[in-house]
């Protein structure tokens, strides 16, 4: 088993036992007094962190690619798109 896959287990049953050990209800102040489980509001949590994790770890946008493969120009080609950039060299010495 790999070291993400055993990671995932472990987090899995502490955050069950965890869970599991705080049902009882509390009063919870959203814009007026509530009774909620303890439960409902550490579920809620932990969902939040694990979307905003997600989203935090994406990899971001791809940069430009020089394609030396087509011509010797210095043409510089959008990983993207594959269109070709419209940089002068001045910005694109800037941007470096």
């Amino acid at each position: 088993m790999s070291f993400k896959t055993i990671f995932v287990i472990v987090v899995s049953v502490l955050v069950t036992i965890i869970l599991m050990n705080n049902t009882d209800e509390i009063d919870f102040w959203i814009f007026g007094d509530a009774k909620i489980p303890k439960l409902a509001v550490l579920g809620f949590m932990f969902g939040l962190g694990l979307i905003v994790g997600y989203l935090a770890g994406r990899p971001g946008k791809k940069s430009m690619t020089k394609d030396d493969s087509e011509n010797d120009e210095d043409d510089y080609i959008d990983s993207n798109t594959g269109k070709q950039d419209q940089l002068s060299d001045e910005d694109r010495e800037y941007i470096r």
